[in-house]
């Protein structure tokens, strides 16, 4: 670390505000509203805040938000989520923030920039620096006592600026990976809609219009329609269950209080939860727990090959993914294996992503009424093998590079979370990290 930079007590630099308390039926329209999940789930305060709420102008006053401000979760269930931060990187006239986070105020302006509180404040230096100091009795807490004790590392603010900016390079194109895969999808989802919901190119050759595909693959519809009983279906296509359809298998989960079948080691494998059904993209390729060998041997659990379509079913329905590798499951989550070789994962994908899981189930709650048979008997439009064929032909490469963005974008997540403990300790100097930069690409 350079003699230049500075190692200050919190309090030196910032002054502290707790938010608003109150109870949630007093939530309503009104000011922009700063909420813990924003604080949780944001480096950065987002341009359009989720939630609001309706504030006196004293009580607006008091709790304002200006570009600079740290908010940092001042309560949890879990000493993990606790200190949290979000920092605002512009002012926001009119909003406020509520009880269970505390803003931090810089008391001056050429201490400490924005760009850098963003990712100091969520370094493992700082994290472990509060789990260190937090009490923790039935909820993790953090007052301006521990507050005052906690300390904020320096260097000079030009640094500060240049830290900030190459960290964040680093997000914008994660971002931008994300929103690229984000349209990838939606035109793979778009194509199975029309073809296998909408079955457009069915009603154009029964209208007697061009289908506007290739005519190889628009000969493979018909041009006429017959009932069913899901309605009305393509001539030649089928109905039948799930079960008939593909081989539908589900996960397990060892005794929670055996914690030696729990592993977080690369050399287990891979067991997918419902959480990082929630995580992941479209490719499950990342777990949060492992299994151990003697676990999946011990309790037979069902080893999930690679390109696999999964599908949560319990608490939360309709969460799918494809597996990057072979991996394990909880008993949440089905995966659905194709014996025909024509109905690839991106055809499974997009028809479990579309399907409308309210028409299952029995009682007014969908996430405790589905159940593993419920989907084996599930009902599914069936085309020729052809046409599935010829969609996953069509859709392959956009997967491709679905797949590609994701593991670009996993490379440069642990790029930036390497990169940062080492930019704020000063072992790696901003040209040093501008030259790492260059060489991935960024």
């Amino acid at each position: 670390m350079s003699s230049e930079w500075k190692t200050l007590l919190l309090g030196d630099v910032y002054e502290y505000c707790s938010g608003l308390s109150k109870p949630r039926s007093e939530f309503g329209s009104g000011h922009p509203f700063l909420g813990f999940k924003d604080v949780f789930y944001n480096s950065a305060v987002p341009k359009v805040l989720n939630e609001l709420v309706r504030s006196t102008q004293q009580e607006q006053n008091r709790c304002s938000i200006k570009r600079g401000d740290l908010f940092l979760t001042r309560t949890s269930e879990t000493m993990d989520e606790l200190g949290m931060s979000s920092v605002a990187l512009k002012d926001y006239p009119n909003a406020t923030f509520n009880g269970f986070t505390k803003r931090l105020r810089p008391k001056s302006s050429d201490v400490i920039a924005p760009e850098y509180a963003r990712y100091y404040f969520r370094s493992t230096h700082f994290r472990q620096s509060v789990n260190a100091m937090s009490t923790m009795s039935t909820r993790a807490s953090l007052n301006n006592e521990i507050l005052d004790r906690l300390q904020v590392v320096l260097p000079p603010l030009k640094e500060q600026k240049c830290i900030g900016y190459l960290l964040a390079t680093l997000d914008d194109k994660i971002e931008l990976n994300r929103k690229t895969n984000e349209t990838l999808e939606a035109m793979a989802k778009a194509l199975f809609k029309s073809w296998f919901v909408d079955f457009d190119p069915v009603r154009a050759k029964a209208e007697g219009r061009p289908t506007g595909l290739p005519a190889d693959i628009s000969d493979l519809f018909p041009d006429s329609f017959e009932d069913s009983e899901l309605g009305e279906i393509p001539s030649g296509w089928d109905v039948q269950s799930a079960g008939k359809q593909y081989d539908v298998s589900i996960g397990k989960t060892p005794p929670r209080k055996e914690s030696q079948w729990f592993s977080t080691s690369k050399v287990d494998m891979p067991w997918l939860s419902i959480r990082d059904l929630g995580e992941v993209g479209v490719y499950a390729d990342r777990t949060s727990e492992r299994l151990t060998r003697e676990a999946v041997e011990k309790f037979n659990v069902k080893i999930v090959p690679p390109d696999t379509a999964v599908l949560s079913f319990k608490l939360t329905i309709g969460r799918v993914a494809i597996t990057g590798s072979e991996m394990l499951t909880n008993e949440a989550i089905a995966h659905f294996s194709s014996p025909t070789k024509g109905v690839g994962s991106e055809y499974t994908y997009c028809l479990l992503s579309q399907y409308d899981y309210h028409s299952l189930g029995s009682t007014s709650s969908i996430a405790t009424a589905v159940n593993s048979q419920i989907l084996r008997d599930m009902p599914l439009v069936v085309p020729p093998e052809t046409v599935t064929r010829a969609f996953c032909d069509t859709a392959a490469p956009i997967f491709s590079s679905i797949k590609c963005g994701q593991q670009e974008t996993h490379c440069l997540s642990n790029f930036r979370d390497a990169l940062l403990p080492k930019l704020i300790s000063g072992e790696i100097r901003i040209p040093d990290a501008e030259k790492m930069l260059e060489e991935v690409g960024v």
